[in-house]
């Protein structure tokens, strides 16, 4: 089989497969979504290797739960979530989330990041892989995914004003490291 794996196999087909236990259909599966999935590992991860972790840990949950996925939405994204959701399991396991004044917190401005313009994505995604992984989380949960304070404070088992405050604060750290990397280059 290539390494791109079999395009005329289908979606419905390849789960099936999955559910019934066939293991090519299993690494099928694996080819085709790991790529994605590790990008959004990478992002919640400290290193490389935290990232392949969630990964593996991520598949595992993949495949035991492939027969409660109902098809009510795109099937990358059911997989997305579980991702992320498993990523913040290794998150509470590893790391506490740091203090932050919210009064502090809320006179960090929110500037136009022109600098961003002259970034690469991987700089980018290296700059915030710098973060503390408190302040990566949050960021990503409320930046990237979507997810609102609320959601991300029931998450993460913290309140909505720690949500916002870990929010602002990351912003400002990644602000000042973009800037002095652009000064830089």
């Amino acid at each position: 089989m290539s390494e791109a794996g079999n395009p005329l196999l289908t979606e419905s087909d390849i789960i099936q497969g999955c559910i019934g236990g066939n293991p090519r259909m299993q690494e099928e599966l694996y080819r085709r979504f790991s790529p994605k999935m590790y990008a959004v590992c990478l992002r919640y991860a400290g290193k490389p290797e935290d990232a392949q972790d969630i990964l593996q840990d991520g598949f595992v949950k993949v495949f035991r739960n492939l027969d409660r996925f109902r098809g009510d939405g795109s099937f990358e994204g059911w997989m997305r979530r579980i991702f992320v959701n498993t990523a913040i399991e290794h998150y509470r396991r590893s790391s506490t989330l740091y203090p932050v004044d919210e009064t502090k917190a809320a006179h960090v401005e929110d500037k136009e990041w022109s600098a961003f313009d002259k970034l690469s994505v991987k700089d980018l995604l290296a700059i915030i892989q710098e973060l503390s992984p408190g302040y990566r989380t949050v960021f990503n949960l409320y930046v990237v995914e979507g997810y609102t304070h609320r959601e991300i404070g029931g998450m993460l088992g913290i309140n909505e004003g720690t949500s916002k405050s870990q929010l602002a604060r990351a912003k400002a750290i990644l602000q000042q490291k973009i800037l002095k990397q652009v000064k830089n280059s």
